[in-house]
């Protein structure tokens, strides 16, 4: 009976510490919004776009701190290890999940040693070809690399991308095998399919589409489930190989032991700043869509997430790191 009295004593001390944590937060302290990659990509930029905004609603600043290197495990890391008062956040692209896929001995855990706040926005990729291919569908595709096994040649930004796992999900769902050939830069693939020494890519909307306006590409369907609101003339993979989705997402976490009521308000709070009309339409013009979640439909996700894509690195025989 003491036991017990003691315990319940325990949880309604750390209760009410909660409480009071998320009742002064943020304090006098400003907040770090920690991106895992160098300044000026994609990720960096909705970063920046929203620091500001969140810092309106929380009257503290959030400053977007950039710690690029090693694919994203030091700045990640640096999170997990951060103290966990809501003032340390990690802003997370599709990066994270397909990392996490495919890498072995990750200082971290990418499911327990975060608590996940809300997703930001998701945009989907598109698969690409050459203007002057004779591929024009999807169908045209897979047809070409079954007559063909591995002389089609497609590039990502690099092993155990998500540009990579796309294509290689696409292969396992088909039965097909291409050569793929990794870079290092992100603009690399487009001019080596534009040189003529690619065949075809899975890349961004906002990294291929202006090259399929200016008609040096094609476009042959976009990685969306369902159709794509801001590409409602491009098909989706799935109408030609059912259950076939790539949705690449930023988000917020922060620390494992955050207390819950930080993580409640900081979602609210982020919410809030993604209803703003002028920002939405800001995001939606880059081709993304605005969907925030619940912080336990963003676990879900990351979990999952990180699941499909080891499935892909087992069924391809992908070397991991």
């Amino acid at each position: 009976m003491l036991r017990t009295t003691v315990l319940f004593t325990f949880l309604a001390m750390s209760s009410a510490h909660a409480a009071d944590a998320a009742k002064d937060y943020p304090g006098s302290r400003p907040i770090r919004l920690v991106s895992p990659f160098a300044a000026g990509g994609s990720t960096d930029t909705v970063g920046r776009l929203i620091a500001p905004r969140i810092a309106e609603r929380l009257g503290q600043n959030v400053i977007v701190e950039n710690r690029p290197g090693a694919g994203g495990m030091i700045g990640t890391s640096h999170v997990a290890k951060a103290t966990p008062d809501g003032h340390t956040l990690l802003f997370i692209s599709g990066a994270f999940v397909a990392h996490s896929a495919v890498t072995k001995n990750l200082p971290y855990d990418p499911v327990g040693d975060f608590a996940w706040v809300t997703r930001v926005l998701e945009y989907p990729f598109i698969v690409v070809t050459r203007a002057d291919s004779p591929m024009h569908t999807v169908k045209d595709l897979i047809a070409a690399a079954k007559k063909n096994p591995r002389k089609l040649n497609y590039g990502s930004v690099g092993t155990g991308s998500v540009f990579h796992l796309a294509a290689e999900m696409f292969g396992a769902m088909t039965g097909t095998e291409m050569t793929h050939i990794p870079f290092k830069g992100g603009s690399e693939p487009n001019t080596e399919l534009l040189g003529g020494r690619l065949d075809v890519i899975f890349t961004t909307t906002t990294s291929g589409m202006p090259h399929v306006e200016a008609k040096r590409m094609r476009a042959l369907a976009v990685t969306s489930l369902q159709p794509w609101p801001q590409l409602p003339q491009l098909p989706t993979v799935a109408q030609t190989i059912p259950g076939y989705e790539v949705m690449s997402f930023n988000g917020i976490g922060v620390p494992r032991a955050t207390p819950r009521p930080i993580v409640l308000r900081l979602n609210r709070e982020i919410h809030a700043v993604l209803a703003q009309q002028d920002l939405r339409k800001r995001l939606t013009d880059q081709g993304n869509e605005v969907r925030p979640t619940t912080p336990e439909e963003f676990a879900g996700k990351v979990s999952s997430e990180i699941a499909k894509w080891q499935k892909v690195v087992r069924d391809r025989g992908i070397d991991v790191q």
